[in-house]
């Protein structure tokens, strides 16, 4: 059973201990010791089942006597695995989705239900090419189950993006993206780092926009690989990247990381500041600042020291004393639902407070940037109240600061000062950077 029971142990985990699919994940298969084409398997059954959760349960209801959440756990989940392989992996039989299905639910104490679970599969097997179609009426209901994202977020989207742009975001987000990497300039360059990642069976070509970043594919456990051992790339993605790039940050500069954790901001800015310089790293949970310090010191970088602490509170020694400051604010993560699915299941409600602690954040890191310096707000989200809603409220309390203009490489260009990067049009996790200085 291997593969499947792991799986079905994550999705238990993430239904009853509400925790982040990833996470349980890598956890569940190091108990377990999954490893090789087990473990990639297991991986692709949880991430299959987490994106199709809502289209999956569409066409279990047509074919079970009882509604989906209605069922005793773990069925539900049982079903949904079996219902993924047979839906969209093509090189699992059919029968052998139906099968293991049937076992899982005996080995999990739901024997009595394994008949239930059978006929379920057996009639989304026998109908797969003719299943129930989607009642297209109400378009946001519609867009909610073909690509099973809440109806509230579809609603959302469709004010700001229209219909067309909804869609493939929506679809953007149930894809694949490709792991990349910022190349450590202190250690090596793109051109010598891709050279060496094909001799380690890695294949790695320059992002097609972001200076400085490789799309890397077959990379496989990337921490065992010597580049990464050696501190020669930092795992990142291309948006987060163009922060330190759009604040234009420089050797010998003071700079501060409000929201540090878990550094990958703040080690782009060393990068950009040939490590020269000082950057303090801040972030409220202490326990997160060793993952900073570690990784630091995976690259070679001496000009981050961390601290701990609140970024809504006031620290009087460090008033106007930056040249850069950077607040990567806590958000809803909207943005990045391409690798953590499972945040598009978060409620609106959920949202409501998150405008409140960014807004808190903003005013006090205001007071740490020196006159003529530079204040970087960003998020990884889409949703413009916690964007461009958040920013435009500041500058109208802040009348000594206002949005300064950048200019990215094709297909940004020249911008205002604030720019939201979307995956469907920029191929970057959804992202939002306002670039702001202080008048002298």
């Amino acid at each position: 059973m291997g593969a499947r029971e792991t799986a079905l142990r994550v999705l238990m985990s993430c239904r009853n201990n509400h925790a982040w699919a990833d996470a349980a994940l890598k956890a569940q298969l190091g108990r377990d010791g999954l490893v090789g084409s087990e473990a990639a398997l297991c991986s692709r059954l949880v991430y299959g089942v987490v994106q199709n959760q809502q289209l999956l349960d569409f066409y279990l209801s047509a074919y079970c006597s009882q509604k989906p959440d209605h069922l005793q756990p773990p069925l539900l989940e049982i079903l949904r695995l079996g219902a993924y392989q047979i839906l969209y992996l093509d090189r699992v039989p059919d029968s052998a989705a139906v099968n293991t299905s049937v076992e899982l639910a005996k080995i999990s104490g739901r024997g009595q239900a394994s008949g239930l679970v059978n006929a379920v599969l057996r009639k989304i097997a026998q109908n797969k090419t003719a299943l129930p179609p989607i009642p297209e009426r109400d378009e946001a209901k519609y867009l909610s189950i073909r690509y099973s994202h809440p109806k509230w977020l579809v609603k959302r989207l469709l004010s700001i993006l229209g219909r067309e742009e909804t869609e493939a975001f929506l679809a953007a987000n149930n894809d694949t993206p490709p792991l990349t990497v910022q190349v450590n300039p202190l250690k090596t360059d793109a051109e010598s780092l891709i050279k060496e990642l094909e001799g380690w069976g890695v294949t790695a070509t320059p992002h097609p926009w972001v200076p400085g970043c490789l799309e890397l594919t077959g990379a496989g456990d990337l921490t065992t690989l010597a580049p990464f051992r050696e501190g020669k790339l930092l795992v990142q993605d291309p948006a987060a990247r163009l922060v330190s790039l759009i604040a234009g940050v420089q050797p010998g500069q003071k700079v501060l990381d409000l929201c540090a954790a878990p550094g990958g901001k703040s080690f782009s800015a060393a990068f950009a500041m040939e490590d020269k310089g000082e950057i303090v790293s801040c972030d409220l949970h202490e326990n997160k600042l060793k993952r900073i310090q570690e990784g630091a010191a995976r690259l070679d970088l001496t000009s981050i020291t961390t601290s701990a602490g609140d970024g809504r509170v006031f620290r009087p020694e460090w008033a106007e004393r930056f040249d850069t400051v950077l607040v990567d604010a806590p958000c809803s993560g909207l943005g990045i639902i391409r690798k953590k699915p499972d945040v598009r299941y978060k409620k609106a409600d959920d949202l409501f407070t998150l405008p409140v602690i960014q807004t808190a954040l903003l005013d006090n890191a205001a007071r740490y940037v020196a006159p003529g310096g530079v204040l970087v707000y960003s998020t990884c989200t889409i949703l413009p109240e916690e964007n461009e809603q958040v920013t435009d409220a500041f500058l109208t309390e802040h009348s000594d600061f206002c949005r300064d203009g950048f200019t990215l490489p094709a297909p940004v260009g020249e911008t205002e000062g604030q720019l939201t990067l979307w995956p469907q049009r920029h191929g970057t996790d959804g992202f939002y950077i306002c670039r702001m200085t202080r008048r002298e």
